[in-house]
């Protein structure tokens, strides 16, 4: 039988962990060393984490060529006195105090018995001396000289030795009454808590006997452990390559720590019941409309987010505010698949409740680095670096810590990536440009036709501030213009008003420019459109 511990339980100590959006699955590992023989035994295993969920407990024995069954599993729940030591993180100041107080006590104890020792020894020395000056005397022999300097040696010492004694009496007196007094306050305000522990009982029956080095598997959930992903992406100095560090941020307060655990990151959802949701009544109903309403249609100007397969979709100008607020780290977003991610090596997981980050994966992937520009969302130039994911697994969605040339530039957000998806991250922006945005608008009605043309004009003045033997930096600008839904309404670039001519408009209107500032250099960017509407519509 393996060696107990002292609650008289087999050791069975965590093995593997597979750490999900809220909980832990836990495998643990009891050795039979010296086997069991013939018979029913009940043994008790642990002690294990009195958080562990007891219709999830499962138990598997181990033993090649036994014939051996396991009758019964459960776990059972014990509170006894605390153990003695310092108090826990949770305990209160008196608490702590009366701990201290105990522990000064017994230093001053510890002083006072060395004290007296060495008093006691140099009485012990003047006797002697004094049976000597007595023996010499009388013998003839005497050395007034010798006997003076070695009395006043032996005297000096023992004064020292015996104020001392003497104040730290007086110390231990007061600290008694001080210990005394905080333990009666001790005793009035609060109770010592009971600790609550668990162990588990097992029943296995064997028709022969187990041999040595059976093993007895138990697996059980826990709550107060979760993980989430987390990354760190360095970009290179040339911009070409983007070092991507994929780590896991667990957290675990199960009451054990987890010392030499194979741990594995899961994203499955075992809370969630494999059920269809309710669905509510849609009411539809038809309204009557009035010939004025019938030749009128009311139209109005709608942001739509563009949604990409990839991207982090934070846009050339930095993080939104809603990818700031997700930097809480979230729930894990899979992509609708479950994945399974194992860490390289054991861990060490302690049961303090702080984040600890553990590495999965790093891989150097190749990039695309611009500085970009979007003055409608921002008045700053980043750098953003764009790369496909080719690590050989998907990415999750997760926070990021962005460092450049520079060091550390802040903390961004990389939405789940699919493998070989596009992905693109901003690396902080760049101080020497300043950006500025004005628009104008005028709107005219044609009397004959009823059609009304709103003419918009947008000024960018981009100028960039940098020391005269700063190399030139080509800069990506991106304005947009509106993107009609219906034939009634039409837009209209006018390349008449714009100045220069934008390099190319894409499907969703997004007007890009590409230019190149030295240092001290000043651009103007002009882009002027036109929206028709015909006479039904309101605008």
């Amino acid at each position: 039988m393996a060696e107990k511990t002292e609650d008289g339980a087999i050791p069975c100590p965590v093995t593997a962990v597979t750490l999900l959006e809220d909980r832990a699955e836990l495998s643990r590992t009891a050795v039979l060393d010296g086997g069991l023989p013939a018979g029913t035994h009940r043994l008790r295993l642990g002690p294990v984490g009195p958080l562990a969920v007891d219709r999830s407990l499962r138990a598997e024995l181990e033993a090649p060529g036994a014939g051996a069954d396991i009758r019964d599993v459960r776990l059972v729940r014990l509170y006894t006195p605390p153990p003695e030591g310092a108090p826990g993180p949770d305990a209160s100041a008196l608490r702590h105090r009366v701990h201290e107080l105990g522990e000064l006590m017994r230093r001053l104890e510890a002083d006072r018995d060395r004290t007296g020792a060495r008093v006691a020894v140099l009485e012990q020395l003047l006797d002697e001396l004094r049976r000597d000056i007595a023996e010499s005397a009388g013998a003839g022999a005497a050395d007034p000289q010798r006997w003076t300097a070695e009395l006043d040696r032996a005297y000096d010492e023992h004064t020292r030795h015996g104020e001392a004694q003497r104040l730290l009496l007086r110390r231990i007196a007061r600290t008694r009454t001080e210990l005394g007094s905080a333990r009666e306050a001790l005793d009035a305000a609060e109770e010592q808590p009971l600790v609550l522990s668990a162990f588990v009982d097992v029943v296995i029956e064997a028709g022969e006997p187990l041999p040595e080095g059976a093993r007895l598997q138990l697996v059980h959930l826990s709550p107060c452990a979760l993980w989430r992903p987390a990354y760190r992406a360095e970009l290179s100095a040339d911009g070409t390559s983007l070092a991507l560090q994929c780590d896991a941020v667990a957290w675990q307060r199960t009451g054990e720590d987890w010392t030499g655990a194979a741990l594995s990151f899961s994203t499955a959802r075992t809370t969630l019941a494999a059920e269809p949701p309710l669905l509510g009544e849609d009411v539809l109903l038809l309204v009557d409309r009035t010939p004025e309403e019938r030749k009128t249609i009311e139209v109005d100007l709608r942001e739509v987010d563009i949604q990409t397969v990839g991207p982090a979709g934070d846009g050339p100008a930095g993080p939104s505010a809603a990818s700031a607020a997700a930097l809480a780290l979230p729930g894990v977003d899979d992509g609708g698949e479950a994945r399974l991610l194992v860490a390289p090596a054991p861990v060490d997981l302690p049961s303090d409740g702080r984040p600890h980050r553990i590495g999965l994966a790093s891989a150097t992937l190749p990039a695309t680095a611009e500085y970009s520009s979007a003055p409608e969302l921002s008045a700053l130039v980043t750098q953003v670096a764009r790369f496909r994911n080719s690590t050989g697994q998907v990415l999750l969605s997760g926070p990021v810590d962005l460092i450049r040339g520079s060091g550390f530039v802040g903390r961004g957000e990389l939405r789940f990536t699919a493998e070989g998806a596009p992905a693109e991250l901003s690396f902080g922006s760049e101080d020497t440009f300043r950006v500025t945005r004005s628009v104008e608008e005028s709107r005219d009605t044609t009397a004959v036709t009823g059609r009304t043309v709103i003419t918009r004009t947008v000024r960018l003045a981009l100028s960039r501030f940098a020391p005269a033997d700063a190399a030139p930096l080509a800069v990506v600008v991106r304005e947009r213009i509106p993107v009609s839904e219906i034939t009634a309404v039409d837009v209209r670039l006018d390349k008449e008003r714009s100045s220069p001519q934008p390099e190319g408009v894409d499907a969703d209107g997004i007007v890009r420019y590409d230019l190149t500032l030295a240092a001290d250099d000043r651009r103007t960017l002009t882009l002027g459109y036109e929206i028709t509407a015909s006479r039904s519509v309101a605008v």
